[in-house]
């Protein structure tokens, strides 16, 4: 069969340290093999074809709720991810299916209005929020795949949505390059947003951080890419060498100084801390909307219940619902 082809290719050509998918450590249940695809290929797929991929092209990634056609959204944001994986991972001759499979999974439990949202549910919440826990409920529970809740995707994949950000260490090379993929993403493309939304002046930037990383979009991310590839190769680690890594923490810190906490760029947080404090009171008071009976009301997590489904929604669904909820109707007679 093509799958056990492919499976023995990666034996062949993928470095030692790689993840090969023969040797996965499984799924939650067991299941029948593919005969077309590896394991690492059919998670990638579910995750592709799922309706929170979709949702992700109406969620906010900085610029809340953005007009311009052009400001990356957490969807976009998820492609350039996966995009600078899948080239470390190709010339690290790690395994590319399994690192793109994270990346496309990674941000999956993301909330509207960015991390904003993310920032109030963990407010609103007894036992607060975390994306990245979300993430991988979806692809465990929320999400179903032939009738059944979850996706049922591998040991690797799931382990790589859930330390894909925070001090906890994947166990796989494959999630630490979607680790660092994930920052050189967005410190690039936020600076590409903030320039756009002329919140910042490139001119500014620190010198030193564009003498050690470019001064262009493109320059920057490439640079990252070539020092992780280089200092990582053939080792049994994904690294940055220190003066690369010390520009990548400054240029972090210059982003939250002068774009996260830009008082024009989050001049609408406080409207999006009402809609989503007010969405989830009354949600809370009003649970027997979320759910197909009221004899499954007394067994329910509450909180729970309506955390999943804010976590779900887009920034317009927000909007909508606010608008439909708590806006009075014109009378048209």
């Amino acid at each position: 069969m093509y799958r056990e082809y492919q499976e023995e290719l990666e034996f062949r050509i993928l470095s030692p340290y790689a993840v090969k998918s023969g040797e996965s450590k499984g799924r939650i249940s067991q299941e029948s093999k593919c005969e077309i695809r590896t394991d690492f290929q059919r998670d990638r797929d579910r995750i592709l074809h799922s309706k929170s991929f979709r949702r992700l092209k109406h969620k906010t990634q900085v610029f809340l709720a953005p007009e311009g056609d052009h400001y990356r959204t957490r969807l976009t944001h998820t492609l350039e991810v996966s995009q600078i994986s899948r080239t470390m991972a190709r010339a690290l001759r790690l395994n590319e299916d399994l690192t793109e499979a994270i990346s496309l999974g990674h941000d999956l439990g993301h909330t509207p209005f960015g991390h904003n949202g993310e920032a109030i549910l963990d407010r609103l919440l007894s036992r607060g929020f975390r994306h990245y826990e979300q993430s991988l409920r979806v692809v465990d529970l929320l999400e179903k795949h032939n009738d059944k809740d979850g996706l049922n995707l591998t040991e690797e994949v799931r382990d790589g949505i859930l330390n894909h950000t925070g001090d906890n260490k994947p166990f796989t090379l494959e999630a630490q390059l979607v680790k660092m993929a994930d920052r050189i993403a967005y410190l690039n493309h936020d600076i590409d947003d903030a320039e756009r939304a002329g919140l910042i002046d490139l001119e500014k930037i620190p010198r030193e951080i564009i003498d050690s990383l470019g001064s262009s979009h493109g320059e920057r991310i490439n640079n990252m890419i070539l020092d992780i590839i280089r200092n990582s190769a053939g080792k049994n680690e994904v690294k940055m060498s220190s003066n690369i890594k010390q520009a990548t923490d400054h240029l972090r810190e210059y982003m939250f100084e002068n774009i996260y906490y830009n008082e024009v760029a989050k001049s609408e947080d406080r409207k999006a801390e009402k809609i989503m404090t007010d969405l989830y009171y009354y949600y809370m008071d009003n649970i027997q909307l979320l759910t197909e009976s009221n004899n499954e009301i007394p067994t329910l997590d509450k909180e729970e219940v309506v955390k999943d489904y804010i976590a779900g929604m887009t920034d317009r669904y927000a909007l909508k619902q606010f608008k439909d909820i708590f806006l009075p109707l014109p009378w048209d007679k």
